[in-house]
């Protein structure tokens, strides 16, 4: 999985690029099949911005969480995407489980 960490007006420093190294690989962990991630971290005004665009097999998941601290803003990001991923991977899943009958 390669991230692509960008900032818009806001200088990224180490620390934000391990923490959210880190949030990242928790959801490696839960779906394998992550090919590229591109995040972008904002500041506007007062509010800390975190987005983010995933590349998985089958499509794409976008998501975006505010807050007025930037890590709180990336852990609201990364349980959105959790929560989505796990969607997409459990509608995967019934659609391979799924029988044709077959015809006699």
């Amino acid at each position: 999985m390669q991230i692509q960490l960008t900032g818009h007006h806001v200088d990224v420093t180490p620390s934000l690029r391990d923490y959210v190294n880190n949030k990242f690989e928790k959801l490696e962990r839960h779906y394998e099949h992550v090919n590229d991630v591109h995040v972008v971290l904002t500041v506007e005004k007062l509010t800390q911005k975190a987005e983010a665009t995933i590349q998985i097999s089958r499509g794409n998941v976008f998501a975006d969480a505010q807050a007025e601290d930037m890590y709180a803003a990336i852990d609201a990001l990364v349980d959105k995407l959790d929560r989505q991923i796990k969607k997409h991977k459990e509608k995967n899943a019934d659609y391979r489980s799924k029988v044709v009958p077959q015809q006699v």
